[in-house]
Parts: structure tokens; C-alpha cells; sequence
């Protein structure tokens, strides 16, 4: 953040009432691919910013007024997330709308393999995870005021028609399997049975636990929350399982039995007895919910590339990032391809 726009946010600060004469320091804290966050001190306090990116952006992309809206919605529900402090829609202070939440002081698990874990604490950070978005899923939207947040039903298909959208319009030209599961995915659309409010990228690395304590205290990045369909939600997260370790982020390949790590049958068995009203569904509309949430992934690391390609992404390691949406559409492609 520049000396000048810092200048900017510590006045608004002090208009705000958050800080008095005291001056803050600004890091830039690291993870984020899409909107970028940054740590505020001053003192003994400390407040995490989220801003919307520089530069031109996809229609819809890096809503962080939802963000906003939908941790101040569960600040007092049964999903922990940080305390919604402050929101800001102007561009004068730090150059695009932000939002102020408290920072919480905990534990991110990046490596969802677990390195430095013992076999019995891996299962207890599954079993914490797998806790947590049943949990998502059981709270009833309209009591949380956010009954208008989404449109409950038709949830996969806008997502699909959304994403095929976003790449058939990028100057970065979709690979062959992104075709493919444009053109497969709606023709084989399975009836939606439920809505929830559902996170859209609930991931190990999205969770902060407590310093010393296998609990989660905070669900971080709800830029693609809204109400729709919560087993392509949970799908979402069940990725890792087939995402190959030394790809991006998953565990596929790894001896799960010998970590102590639960496999995908024993983990979706775990989230079906926490929610109620959730049925068993069949291993083929299951393959289509992991191959379009492989798609859906794929489409937004492209567009990660193609932000990195124009000189705007937000992270170090877009490039490397944005390059892995064509082993994921391929394998997503494999994956409905086996229905």
C-alpha cells in the first residue's frame, strides 16, 4: 500500500474512532488470490483489511460488500468468523471499497497433508473441519436476514452458464477440456434437492483454529458465498481427495491411512449424520458435482491468468497459480467421464 494511501486509511481510522493520534503500520498478509488483505497495527491492536483489487475486474468478481454482509450476518451463529467491524464503499481511501474486521490470532493450515501433525491430530482437524460446514449448512438463511442473498434454486446452472461465460469472453483461450465440460456439464444437470447458505470456497486453508486448540475460530474468504445447492458446496471441498498432492492443494495420491486421514467415503459419511434433511446421492451425480466444481475451479485460476497476463493479480505466484487450470479441467473431464 503506498505511503499516501496509508496516510488516507489512518485518517479514516481516527474519523472512524478505531485509533487516536497514533500512527498504524500496514503488512500485506499473503494467501489471497483474489482480493487483497492486510493487517493493521497500532499498539497493542490489530484489524485485518479487505479491499477489492486494482484495476478492471469481472463483472461480479471480488464482492467483498457480500463478504462483508454474510460475516456480519453469522457474527452470532453457530459458524465462528471474524467480528464485521466497518464498511467502506468509496474509492478516495485506499483506492477501491474495503471492508475492517478484527484479526483473530490462530493457527492456518496451508498443507492439508498435515506434515507437522501427529496421526490423531490430523483426524481431530478433520473431523473439526467436516463439523464446521454441516454446521454452514444447517443454519437457515432467513433467520440470519440474508433470505434474499441468492436465488435458493437453479444454483449449478448459473454457476456453469457463469464460469462458461467468463472463458468464452477471456483473451486467454480456454483449453479442450474446458470445452468439453462447458458443452457435457448441461446436459447433465442433477435435480437440486435442498438450499443453503453456502460459502464457495470452504477449503483447510480458509479456517484459522486456535493457537493451541484443534477448533476452528474463524471462517476466512466468503467472496463467493450465497444461497444455492449445499452438496455442490460440500463437493467443493471434498476436491481435495482427488486433486493430486504435488498439483495444487490436495491429497490425492497420499497414504491417507497411514496419516491418519480420513478417506472421502468415511468424511462424506461424517457430514451426512451431522445435517439434516441431506440424503446419500449416487456415485454418478456425485462424479458430476466433483467435475463441476473441478471446472468451476479451473475457470477461476484461468481468470487468475489472465489477470497476471494484464500485470493485475494480487499474489507473487499468479503465474504458477493460473497455470494449473489446465491440469484441473482435465481432470475434471476424467472424472465425468467415468459416470
Amino acid at each position: 500500500m503506498s505511503p499516501e494511501r496509508q496516510a488516507q486509511l489512518q485518517a479514516w481510522l481516527q474519523a472512524q474512532g478505531y485509533i487516536g493520534s497514533t500512527s498504524i503500520e500496514v503488512t500485506r498478509l499473503t494467501g489471497g488470490q483474489s482480493n487483497p488483505t492486510y493487517l493493521l497495527s497500532s499498539g497493542e491492536q490489530r484489524w485485518v483489511l479487505r479491499k477489492q483489487p486494482d484495476g478492471p475486474l469481472l463483472k461480479s468478481a471480488h464482492a467483498i460488500d457480500r463478504e462483508y454482509r454474510v460475516i456480519a450476518a453469522l457474527r452470532d451463529s453457530t459458524v465462528p468468523v471474524p467480528r464485521a467491524l466497518a464498511w467502506c464503499d468509496g474509492t478516495d481511501i485506499v483506492g477501491t471499497p474495503f471492508y475492517l474486521m478484527d484479526y483473530l490470532d490462530g493457527r492456518v493450515f496451508v498443507d492439508q497433508s498435515l506434515p507437522k501433525a501427529s496421526n490423531a491430530e490430523r483426524e481431530a482437524i478433520y473431523r473439526e473441519m467436516n463439523r464446521v460446514i454441516a454446521a454452514l449448512h444447517e443454519l437457515d438463511p432467513d433467520q440470519l436476514g440474508l433470505s434474499d442473498f441468492g436465488r435458493r434454486e437453479g444454483f449449478v446452472a448459473r454457476q456453469i452458464d457463469r464460469w462458461s461465460r467468463n472463458l468464452q469472453s477471456s483473451p486467454v483461450p480456454p483449453s479442450d477440456d474446458m470445452h468439453f465440460m462447458m458443452t457435457w456439464l448441461p446436459q447433465h444437470l442433477p435435480a437440486q434437492t435442498r438450499s443453503a447458505l453456502i460459502h464457495g470456497d470452504y477449503r483447510l486453508d480458509n479456517l484459522i483454529f486456535h493457537p493451541t486448540e484443534l477448533r476452528v475460530i474463524g471462517v476466512l474468504d466468503w467472496e463467493l458465498s450465497t444461497l444455492g445447492d449445499p452438496m455442490s458446496d460440500f463437493a467443493y471441498h471434498c476436491m481435495s481427495w482427488h486433486i493430486p498432492h504435488d498439483l495444487w492443494r490436495g491429497i490425492g495420491g497420499l497414504d491417507l491411512r497411514k496419516l491418519g486421514i480420513p478417506d472421502e467415503a468415511s468424511y462424506r459419511r461424517w457430514y451426512l449424520q451431522r445435517v439434516s434433511g441431506e440424503a446419500a446421492i449416487d456415485e454418478a451425480t456425485w462424479r458430476f458435482y466433483l467435475g463441476f466444481n473441478l471446472f468451476r475451479m479451473s475457470a477461476i485460476l484461468h481468470g487468475i491468468a489472465e489477470r497476471a497476463q494484464q500485470g493485475n493479480a494480487n499474489a507473487d505466484d499468479a503465474v504458477a497459480t493460473g497455470r494449473k487450470a489446465v491440469p484441473l479441467a482435465a481432470l475434471a473431464r476424467r472424472m465425468v467421464e467415468m459416470v
